[in-house]
């Protein structure tokens, strides 16, 4: 009899444990997202032209078009979101040297411990008879949570419109049409909907 208990308690912690293991892998599973920067910003920028510009076509549609601009006149582009006929048309050459975040914050915002990625865009308007293609630089900042990676702050750094210009002041393009696109990639990649393997490799 007490060796028939003693069987019975062996084989519940022999379950127990095992049922322990599994929990203990789907939670390390639980997140489909790289844990490695530079492997989930490859990643990213693959897919970013193509989540931005869907984010610029819905606030299209819910936009009233403007006119489009004719020269000498400047295309607005302070509204890049709605701005009309603008394309992402690719995103790369990222670089992952972080600036130091004390010296350059009045009140801390940031911590030094902030993960920084810096790219570059290739993004074309489209204006009455006239095409400006346009060469774009982001300072994204990224955090990692128990849920998976989220966007905390993007800068842009936008081109001149004409050579010799001196290129437009760094802004908050967190609300962009760049960063929803890569806030709706992140939020798709936690979900586990973003292959995972570049474009090309095997």
């Amino acid at each position: 009899m007490l060796k028939n208990r003693v069987l019975g308690v062996l084989v519940t912690l022999s379950c127990l444990i095992a049922w322990s293991e599994v929990n203990a892998q789907d939670k390390a599973n639980s997140n489909p997202c790289p844990s490695d920067l530079e492997t989930l910003t490859a990643l990213m920028l693959r897919d970013l032209p193509s989540y931005a510009n869907r984010v610029i076509q819905r606030q299209r549609l819910r936009t009233p078009r403007k006119p489009p601009f004719t020269e000498p006149q400047r295309p607005d582009l302070s509204d890049r979101p709605s701005a009309p006929d603008l394309y992402i048309i690719v995103a790369g050459k990222a670089e992952f040297e972080p600036l130091p975040l004390t010296n350059l914050q009045y009140q801390t915002i940031l911590p030094d411990t902030a993960q920084q990625v810096f790219f570059t865009t290739l993004e074309r308007q489209y204006g009455g008879r006239s095409v400006v293609d346009l060469q774009n630089y982001y300072w994204l900042f990224l955090t990692p949570t128990e849920e998976g990676w989220r966007s905390m702050l993007l800068f842009s750094q936008l081109a001149a419109l004409n050579k010799g210009d001196l290129p437009l002041p760094p802004q908050d393009a967190s609300d962009g049409a760049i960063g929803q696109g890569i806030d709706l990639w992140l939020r798709d990649c936690r979900a586990g909907v973003i292959p995972l393997r570049e474009t090309g490799k095997e």
